[in-house]
């Protein structure tokens, strides 16, 4: 079985504490942590499953170290790759563009040929809309850190179980 790449600033906060709850789940040897912020296409091809760690910043954006790496992203062929993306948002202070960091690399990928899965409910969130819904899931695993913090580590261990599962792990 090959290792799964989990791609994350390793200079975060909540994103790289989510990092550690989704290491730990998967268990070490199952899964490899890469700084999204060092990161280049050949260490992104290196790994058949992917799990992605991108926030979402200011008014809907992408943080500054995956949005220097989307040109690269843009020069794969991702068929092939089942890629999984977490995202912190504040459905409360940015409701207009909860998590959309995640929708957005959701769009990158697929554009690429990449197959995204880890699809979540949109039950139990309160937003006025997302680049990362579709219909009634988010295309992707979104944590609110700022409003439902308490909710965060189940929402990451039912994903967890989920992903092995899509994953085949």
């Amino acid at each position: 079985m090959s290792k799964i790449g989990l791609f994350y600033s390793f200079n975060t906060k909540k994103t790289a504490q989510s990092a550690k709850r989704i290491l730990e789940a998967f268990g070490e040897e199952n899964i490899e942590a890469v700084n999204a912020e060092d990161l280049t296409g050949d260490q992104f091809m290196s790994y058949e499953h992917l799990i992605l760690g991108v926030p979402t910043w200011f008014d809907g954006e992408l943080p500054n170290y995956w949005d220097e790496f989307v040109p690269a992203l843009e020069d794969l062929d991702l068929r092939g790759k089942k890629v999984a993306i977490y995202g912190a948002g504040d459905q409360k202070a940015y409701p207009e563009n909860f998590v959309d960091g995640v929708g957005i690399m959701a769009e990158i990928i697929e554009q690429q040929g990449g197959t995204v899965v880890g699809f979540t409910s949109t039950d139990g969130y309160a937003f006025e809309q997302s680049r990362a819904q579709r219909g009634n899931e988010f295309c992707g695993l979104a944590l609110d850190y700022e409003n439902q913090s308490s909710m965060n580590k189940d929402r990451i261990a039912k994903w967890v179980s989920q992903l092995q599962k899509e994953f085949s792990v």
